[in-house]
Order: structure tokens, then C-alpha cells, then sequence
């Protein structure tokens, strides 16, 4: 079975931040959101990967994800030209996914459910045209819903029904046949001009195929906003934060609760709260940080209490009386003025500067 990850798109729902990177790229707990998709992947038995990248940050996903060999894996790299849809997407991966079947899996999704089971159940059972990965939620109109019955089986698909006649929404995972790509041949495209993977299934449905089911039973978060990805972030450390002390903390500071200090980084009279990590090279001095906060390598934090945030690489915060819920990008810097602060909630994009 082969892999097909999506890593394009334009990432509108997280401006500016990605005008000038990939949505995909956005560290959640320090590491790269698609880092997790690639994880569960190869845990799954599944090393080798089509990636589908966008012209514009294709290079940057690229340079991000190397040759694969992190995860035991061989990655080949194909530019869509155009965000034409999931089953354009598929469509285009066609040639380097050959005969085989494969787990499409969109790169900026993350759940807290590994994937081995339902590709182990998909592997097992060649009667099955393709397999979906489903979680119940509380507003299925926002979302592409499936429509099951007791066997086990996907009757029918709806894209963000009205009245929904069911609660299980897709979470971007799938596994299908190379039949699959005749069932694309089939469908035209949705009235906003693009190629829809539900049509596909409902092809394939149609066709006489057989598409059953696995529930997420843990959590499933799409990180396509900044409040979606605050709360990925709160999640991740949360769940499978390693706690341990790599850096250097001086005997004035204190560490309370899960908080993973990495290699070069220095704690200088400060109080670090878990769940919390602190990336490589970080200085913290005279500050508060955390809970539910990740900063990045290279990230400066002075005389300031930041809660509840993401501070990406090389950035600095300075004086800075309270920043919470925000998310920080690289290379940014926030200084206080000369008249004190209040409570900051920031979405800031690349190289800013910021002077309260």
C-alpha cells in the first residue's frame, strides 16, 4: 500500500501567516503538522509516500519533509497546479500511484488515532473498493457526512447535507483501490468547479462497490484556522508531550508540571508551567510561560508572560505584560513601548515587527 498526502492548497483560513510558508509546515508542539500525518503513515506500514504540493510553498515542503528517510520512507513530490480538489488531486498523483492501492490522507489534519487498524481491516478484505475513516460530531452540516448502516457499510455521502441524516463527518482519510481512478474518469466537476472525492465514492457506490467504515474514536482537529490550531496545540501537548529536562534552568526558576526543555535551551529566573515546551536554543529570562505553550528554536522571551501560545522559530517577545491565544510566526518581534501593556491576542505573520 502507498501513501498519498495533500500539502497543497493556498491556506487563505491562516493569513498572513501563510503568505509566506506552507499551512502544513505550522509547527504544532514544535514539529511540523505534517510531521504527525507522515508519523501515523509509517507506523501504518506505509513507506512510500506521494506527496501533492502547490507551486507556491511546494519547495518549502519539500526542503521541510527531505527524502523521507526520517520515517523509514521514500517520498515522491508532485506539483498540482491548480487547487482543482480532492479527486483532481488524486488524479494527478494517478501515474506515480500506479496499480497499487493507497491511504489518502490530507496534510493538515490531525487526529489522535492511529491508522494501522483500518489499513490492516482495508489490506484484509480485497471485496472493499475503498475504506473512510468517520467521527461523530456535534454540527455535521459543516462537514462532508456519511450515511452508514448496520453492516458496517457507507450507503451514501452528502457534502455539508441541510439536514444531516447522520453525525459521522469525514476526517480527510481514506484508503482505495485503484479503481478509484475510473470512478474520477466518471464525475464532473461540483458547482464550485471542482473535482469531489465524495462524488468518486458515490461513483464507486453506484458502480456496485462496497465501502465500509472505521470510527476515530479519539480526537480529530482540523488545523486550518488559528483558534483550530491553538487548540491542535493544547491537544498535542496535552496527549503525548514527553516530559524532560534537556536544556539548562537555573536554581532561581521553576518547573512546574510536563514541560520538555530542549538541548541549548536556558531558563533564567522563570517560571515554566506544563503542559509547555521549550525548543532548541530558547532563552527565557524573567518570565512566565505557559500552560499549553510552544516555543520554537531559537525563540527569545523577556520580562514578559505569554499563555496559550505558539511562538515560531527565532522570534523574540519583550516586556510584553500578558500575550495569550496567539499564534507568533518566524522571526517576529514584539516589544513593549514606552507605555505599559494589556492582554495581547496576536495572529502575526513572518519577519513583523510589533511595538506595543
Amino acid at each position: 500500500m502507498k501513501g498519498l498526502v495533500l500539502a497543497g492548497g493556498t491556506g487563505t483560513r491562516l493569513r498572513p501567516l501563510t503568505y509566506s510558508g506552507a499551512k502544513q509546515l505550522v509547527p504544532v508542539a514544535n514539529r511540523p503538522i505534517l510531521f504527525y500525518v507522515l508519523d501515523n503513515l509509517a507506523e501504518a506500514g506505509v513507506h512510500d509516500v506521494v506527496v501533492i504540493v502547490s507551486p507556491e510553498t511546494g519547495r518549502e515542503v519539500q526542503a521541510a519533509l527531505g527524502d523521507g528517510s526520517r520515517w523509514k520512507s521514500r517520498l515522491h513530490f508532485i506539483v498540482q497546479s491548480h487547487p482543482g480538489g480532492l479527486a483532481h488531486a488524486v488524479k494527478v498523483a494517478a501515474p506515480a500511484l500506479g496499480q497499487d492501492d493507497f491511504c489518502m490522507f490530507l496534510g493538515d489534519n490531525l487526529i489522535g488515532t492511529k491508522i494501522g487498524q483500518a489499513a490492516d481491516e482495508f489490506r484484509s478484505s480485497p471485496e472493499l473498493s475503498a475504506l473512510v475513516m468517520l467521527k461523530e460530531v456535534a454540527n455535521p452540516s459543516s462537514f462532508g457526512v456519511a450515511e452508514v448502516n448496520a453492516a458496517g457499510e457507507v450507503v451514501r455521502l452528502v457534502e455539508k447535507p441541510a439536514h444531516p441524516k447522520s453525525n459521522l463527518a469525514l476526517v480527510g482519510i481514506y484508503f482505495f483501490r485503484p479503481t478509484i481512478f475510473a470512478a474520477i474518469d466518471r464525475i464532473r466537476p461540483s458547482a464550485r468547479g471542482e473535482l469531489e472525492i465524495t462524488d468518486a465514492i458515490g461513483e464507486l457506490l453506484s458502480s456496485g462497490g462496497s465501502v465500509r467504515f472505521a470510527r476515530v474514536g479519539s480526537w480529530w482537529l482540523d488545523t486550518g484556522k488559528k483558534d483550530d490550531l491553538l487548540l491542535a496545540n493544547d491537544t498535542v501537548l496535552d496527549s503525548w508531550l514527553s516530559p524532560e529536562i534537556l536544556g539548562a534552568v537555573d536554581p532561581e526558576s521553576k518547573i512546574i508540571g510536563r514541560v520538555r526543555i530542549e538541548p541549548g535551551a536556558r531558563v533564567v529566573r522563570s517560571v515554566i508551567r506544563g503542559p509547555t515546551i521549550i525548543g532548541e536554543g530558547a532563552t527565557i529570562t524573567d518570565s512566565r510561560i505557559g500552560p499549553f505553550t510552544s516555543v520554537g528554536p531559537a525563540v527569545r522571551i523577556e520580562r514578559s508572560a505569554v499563555d496559550r501560545c505558539v511562538i515560531m522559530e527565532g522570534s523574540a517577545i519583550e516586556g510584553v505584560e500578558r500575550l495569550e491565544d496567539s499564534l507568533v510566526g518566524r522571526r517576529v518581534a514584539v516589544h513593549r513601548g514606552a507605555r505599559a501593556g494589556q492582554t495581547l491576542s496576536l495572529l502575526v505573520g513572518d519577519d513583523c515587527r510589533i511595538e506595543l
